[in-house]
């Protein structure tokens, strides 16, 4: 009998262990089905200040950008393209210890979704297709890659914060000027918060779902 109800519970336990093998993924099934509302053309104004570091930080107090956004299908899925973004304007230079910075985007670059938490209204992703000549006094070079971000439907604000590796510097065209400052293992960030409104002047959602 004991022997029974000892191999009765050694079962029980095993099949208990399948079945939650076989049910955590489905909790974590990533969103493929991505909803803008409202979807086309919207504005982005940098909410705090935009700074890129390339070994020194390099800040603007100015940025912006426009583009178009669309609802998609997939994981990771571009539910927004940025045709154009501007660092700093004549009377509001980007700045660092190196001069004036001139930053000049190499667009389209992408805002892809991946993760969406409908709890918080945030959709975790990227901006992708990241190409800028970058120009800091006398030094000129070219970053490329992608830079983690998040977007909150409550606020309408896409908050850029890329981690070491996601962005790199060119080798071609290489550095010039640069000196060890500033070099192919260089390994750069970006960070910094953009409001986004749509065409209408309404705040645009994001919602992701696993239909």
């Amino acid at each position: 009998m004991k022997k029974n109800s000892r191999r009765s519970v050694v079962v029980a336990g095993a099949a208990a262990a399948a079945f939650g093998l076989t049910m955590a993924p489905a909790s974590a099934v990533p969103s493929t089905v991505w909803t803008v509302t409202p979807t086309g053309s919207y504005t982005a104004t940098n909410s705090s200040n935009i700074v890129l570091t390339a070994t020194i930080p390099m800040t603007c107090t100015t940025s912006g950008a426009s583009g178009s956004m669309a609802s998609a299908t997939g994981n990771p899925a571009t539910v927004a393209t940025i045709s154009a973004i501007n660092f700093g304007t004549a009377g509001s230079p980007c700045t660092s210890v190196l001069g004036n910075v001139t930053t000049v985007a190499v667009t389209p670059w992408t805002v892809v979704a991946q993760d969406y938490t409908a709890a918080t209204g945030v959709t975790k992703g990227y901006v992708g297709n990241v190409k800028a000549n970058v120009t800091a006094g006398a030094c000129k070079f070219t970053v490329t890659g992608k830079a983690s971000a998040t977007y909150t439907n409550s606020t309408g604000v896409l908050s850029v914060s890329s981690v070491a590796g996601e962005l790199a510097v060119s080798a071609s065209p290489a550095p010039v000027n640069c000196g060890s400052v500033v070099t192919t293992a260089t390994k750069p960030t970006f960070k910094g918060n953009y409001t986004i409104k749509a065409s209408n002047g309404t705040v645009p959602k994001i919602v992701g779902t696993n239909p």
